[in-house]
């Protein structure tokens, strides 16, 4: 994203040897607390009585409701809310199919709904609604309104909106819209290259019991296998309320990010026409950093590692362990980072854009 300038940012402490397990709880509270312990008390304080709104914007698969989710876990899961419009529109397929909970809806859009395309248009595109159809912008803001005047007053990060170029100066009227008119709003933009992405979805392995979401490549469970007929390595889910079934991939997720290569363009466009926008702060979260400069600017445990496989004589199976390398849309070769560490810029550049002291 030549165009853009994301800042590397620097989480190594000096002098703060301790290795921190951060795919832990646990684990993860300690590293925050010695990472950015003044600036999260900074935060906490200031979500007793203040709240704001928060725009997320990067590619698909970039990590934006994994960053604003360990957030809250960090902040306060009472104070921060992680609103998906992706998951708020496909719930609606629920609502629609519910007579009594339809005609809610119906009620409440008469109300609220302020659009060109007639109401009765609107329910019946939600009721035979395809994915692939763009939902008006009018629409999206009276049913973002809807869900939050059932939430008392959090911090809020919206994740899916604005979507499309047209919708960008729509953002600005959020905070009138759902009665924070006196609450910041800032922009949260993260840069993700796309060879991570394209890594993340092609090596996705699902259970089919439990829905557990896993990478072969990038988070292993402690169950691994191994396939004489395919001659090819996989996963069984490790999670303790399952089965431990055999993991497998979604169809389509082999081709990595080709079929949403159009999708990641309108988004990079997106983060481009927003920062031309004046009067709202802007957050850059950078997922990588070159390896050159690694060294200086994080810890080891702070990479994203990548896990390899090996096939024993007597037929166990050695995992091993590395930092996880990859080439940026610069073309400059890249360490990918675990999300705390890019949390920790979050927090900090948070607190400075609130301007809270």
């Amino acid at each position: 994203m030549s165009s853009l300038n994301f800042p590397l940012f620097k989480t190594k402490v000096e002098g703060l040897d301790k290795v921190f397990d951060v795919t832990s709880p646990s684990g993860r509270a300690e590293y925050f607390q010695a990472k950015a312990g003044p600036e999260i008390r900074k935060l906490r304080d200031y979500l007793r009585e203040g709240s704001f709104i928060a725009y997320l914007l990067g590619k698909k698969n970039s990590g934006k409701g994994t960053y604003a989710k360990m957030l809250a876990e960090i902040v306060g899961n009472d104070k921060i809310v992680h609103l998906s419009v992706g998951d708020m529109i496909r719930d609606l397929d629920e609502v629609v199919a519910d007579p009594e909970k339809k005609k809610d809806l119906v009620a409440f859009l008469e109300k609220n709904y302020r659009g060109y395309l007639h109401l009765d248009e609107i329910m019946e595109a939600l009721e035979g609604r395809s994915t692939k159809v763009l939902l008006p912008s009018e629409l999206i803001l009276a049913l973002v309104k809807k869900k939050i005047a059932d939430m008392p007053k959090k911090a809020i990060f919206i994740d899916g909106f604005p979507r499309s170029m047209d919708q960008v100066s729509y953002s600005l009227f959020f905070r009138d819209l759902m009665g924070y008119r006196d609450d910041p709003d800032v922009f949260v933009m993260i840069d993700v290259p796309e060879t991570v992405i394209d890594e993340r979805i092609k090596y996705r392995l699902i259970c089919p019991l439990c829905k557990t979401s896993r990478n072969l490549k990038l988070l292993a469970t402690t169950k691994p296998g191994y396939d004489k007929e395919t001659e090819k390595f996989y996963l069984n889910c490790d999670n303790p309320e399952c089965a431990g079934a055999r993991m497998g991939t979604k169809e389509g997720d082999e081709l990595g990010i080709e079929p949403i290569k159009e999708r990641l363009k309108t988004d990079e466009e997106l983060m481009k026409q927003a920062t031309t926008l004046y009067g709202v702060p802007k957050i850059l979260l950078r997922n990588s950093v070159p390896v050159d400069k690694a060294g200086e600017m994080l810890d080891s445990y702070e990479i994203t590692p990548e896990y390899t496989y090996e096939l024993q004589a007597d037929g166990s199976i050695k995992v091993g362990e590395k930092p996880w390398q990859v080439t940026d849309d610069e073309g400059v070769a890249s360490y990918s980072l675990m999300p705390p560490a890019v949390v920790v810029s979050l927090i900090k550049q948070l607190v400075e854009a609130l301007g809270i002291k």
